[in-house]
């Protein structure tokens, strides 16, 4: 079974150079005394901050910088963009009105980046 996840997971974007840690939106649900996460807590810069440097040639900005650089691949700062909810989630466990969130979720990013949670913010509640 997944972790469940909560205030603190630590995320990392396949197309950005830093982990970054998920900020949910504040619930009456709490996990191990931390606030719980669900599915629809994927709002830019509110629930997923940046990573870092985005390396995605996808991303307008960095296209334009390896442009600029003779095809030289230019990271660029990160802005998530992220407009749709987590994959997955527990479909089973609702929290607040949506599934719950696990470590075993993704989030996509439009600038093709893949967003995985390394560490679910806590180790003692699990959820399937």
């Amino acid at each position: 079974m997944a972790n469940q996840t909560c205030m603190g997971a630590v995320m990392q974007c396949s197309q950005g150079v830093a982990p970054s840690t998920l900020v949910p939106t504040p619930k009456t649900v709490l996990t191990s005394s931390m606030v719980a996460a669900n599915i629809l807590d994927h709002i830019p810069i509110m629930n997923i901050p940046p990573f870092g440097m985005c390396r995605s040639p996808a991303n307008p900005t960095v296209a334009a910088a390896t442009a600029a650089a003779l095809g030289v691949l230019t990271p660029m700062p990160c802005i998530p963009a992220t407009p749709a909810p987590w994959i997955a989630g527990a479909p089973t466990v609702l929290l607040c009105g949506a599934p719950a969130l696990n470590d075993s979720s993704k989030l996509m990013c439009i600038w093709a980046g893949t967003i995985s949670i390394n560490f679910a913010g806590q180790v003692t509640h699990q959820i399937p």
